[in-house]
């Protein structure tokens, strides 16, 4: 399980380093990553056999069902294999870099069996747009949290 916050940088290419921490996790799944998004608003890095358990139960959705077709259209335009280069770095494709503003400074988050990559502004403004609310407390209470 990984989790937290660490700061990293996009090279000139568009590869990311992936911070030390969570690459000592994810190096126990292998080199291989799907790299994508289902908005383009952020990049979310997978272990290859993480992906590989979501799409089994995603198998188990109709292939008609249109949340799954809206899904696998998003997961797909934005989305590529991948694998850690021998730096520990990872490349982010174009298009996805674009959408979702991959220059410079970013946050890595982890995200229990993923990371979740983002611009450092565009995270900042979305904590400010969407603050924890008591009703989030509420919420979550129920679940003994």
């Amino acid at each position: 399980m990984i989790r937290g916050n660490l700061p990293a940088k996009i090279d000139d290419k568009g590869r990311l380093k992936i911070p030390s921490a969570f690459r000592i996790w994810m190096d126990g799944h292998g080199a291989d990553l799907f790299v994508t998004s289902v908005s383009g608003e952020f990049v979310q890095v997978y272990p290859m056999s993480v992906w590989e358990a979501i799409e089994a139960k995603l198998a188990q959705v109709p292939s008609a069902h249109p949340s799954r077709i809206k899904y696998f259209d998003r997961v797909n335009y934005f989305g590529q294999p991948a694998e850690f280069d021998k730096q520990g770095r990872v490349s982010i494709h174009a298009r996805l870099r674009e959408s979702a503003a991959m220059t410079g400074e970013v946050d890595v988050f982890g995200q229990y069996d993923h990371l979740a990559v983002w611009n450092h502004d565009r995270f900042v403004a979305k904590l400010q747009r969407e603050p924890y609310s008591d009703d989030d407390a509420r919420a979550l209470a129920e679940f003994g949290i």
